[in-house]
């Protein structure tokens, strides 16, 4: 496995949960580190604090009768490193309460703020791709910079091209450093790895360089949004265990349609890795209901769900944003939390 940096633990620590945060980080910076994190993403937010080897901030969320939001910062940010953690799913006052949070600590003097966003929201729509529609991962990455944010953080954007669209720097962590420690685990010596569309034909290029597989891909036709009307297999995948790769699924449509093609073109399992677990509409029926042997998700976006399907298993990311965090507030390289295809 290839890293930039070997002095850091291998990147097969990040899957496993129970490791001691304290033993892991050292910091030589006598900046002050905050830790805050928005409503949604606290699940997620106290373990990063916990590998990261100090608490939660206190930060607290008051409500007006008519649901008007105001977020209270219960300790002193002045002069600090601050990082708040809030993944931007709907509903949009996700978004909002983020953006309320570092406008709060900007007021109070923090040094620097840094917006962790595990799961970039808006960020399908990253382009004018037919008359009067938004270009809303531009419009967001406004609102964020706007607000008072001096660096993003993230995992798999949807469009690599995403982070021009702020004027400060932004951490774009990928899922490989979780997914490739896994999958190296499995036995592979039958496998190919495939893109359910186009435009994901570079994220599974990576895998299949890496493992030395073959890649093959899907290309779809949408009539409107989560709707295919066609899908095409290219390539041949005879006899082979296929592995589908992709950022994100949502009703799981596109996913489910091409495990389905797979099969029937001969494959003998498919299963797949996606980064962002949104499954909005009917999205656990139609995983139950198709050919998908399992799907590998993120905790990015906690799954909404008290019977999660047995298909579907979560990998978790809190070590791999903790290591972050720490490099941001020592002024390190990240990018010996990235793995080399």
């Amino acid at each position: 496995m290839n890293y930039a940096d070997t002095a850091l633990a291998p990147a097969i620590d990040l899957l496993n949960p129970s490791a001691a945060a304290s033993s892991t980080f050292s910091s030589n910076s006598m900046v002050e580190v905050k830790i805050f994190s928005g409503k949604c993403s606290r699940y997620m937010a106290e373990n990063i604090a916990d590998y990261y080897g100090q608490p939660l901030g206190d930060v607290q969320l008051n409500r007006f009768s008519d649901g008007e939001m105001q977020p209270v910062i219960n300790e002193s940010v002045r002069g600090a490193f601050v990082f708040f953690i809030q993944s931007t799913f709907a509903p949009a006052e996700n978004l909002m309460e983020l953006l309320l949070m570092v406008d709060a600590a900007k007021r109070a003097s923090a040094g620097y703020i840094t917006a962790v966003i595990p799961y970039y929201g808006y960020a399908r729509q990253d382009r004018k791709d037919k008359p009067r529609v938004p270009i809303s991962a531009k419009l967001i990455a406004e609102l964020l910079q706007a607000a008072g944010v001096d660096r993003v953080m993230t995992m798999d954007f949807h469009a690599d091209q995403i982070q021009g669209f702020f004027k400060i720097p932004v951490d774009h962590l990928k899922s490989e450093a979780i997914y490739i420690p896994f999958l190296k685990q499995q036995d592979l010596s039958n496998t190919i790895f495939a893109s359910p569309d186009v435009g994901g034909v570079k994220r599974a290029r990576t895998y299949a360089k890496y493992f030395g597989r073959e890649l093959v891909m899907c290309d779809k036709y949408r009539m409107k949004a989560n709707e295919i009307a066609e899908m095409t297999l290219i390539g041949d995948v005879e006899g082979a265990d296929v592995i589908l790769v992709d950022d994100l699924v949502d009703t799981a449509g596109t996913l489910c349609r091409a495990a389905d093609i797979i099969l029937k073109k001969g494959a003998k399992s498919v299963r797949a890795i996606c980064t962002h677990p949104v499954l909005s509409g009917n999205a656990f029926q139609n995983i139950k209901k198709s050919g998908l042997k399992e799907l590998i998700v993120c905790d990015t976006i906690p799954i909404k769900t008290n019977n999660l399907p047995e298909k579907i298993k979560v990998l978790p990311t809190a070590k791999l944003f903790a290591r972050a965090i720490r490099n941001t507030h020592e002024h390190r390289s990240i990018s010996a939390l990235f793995i080399e295809g």
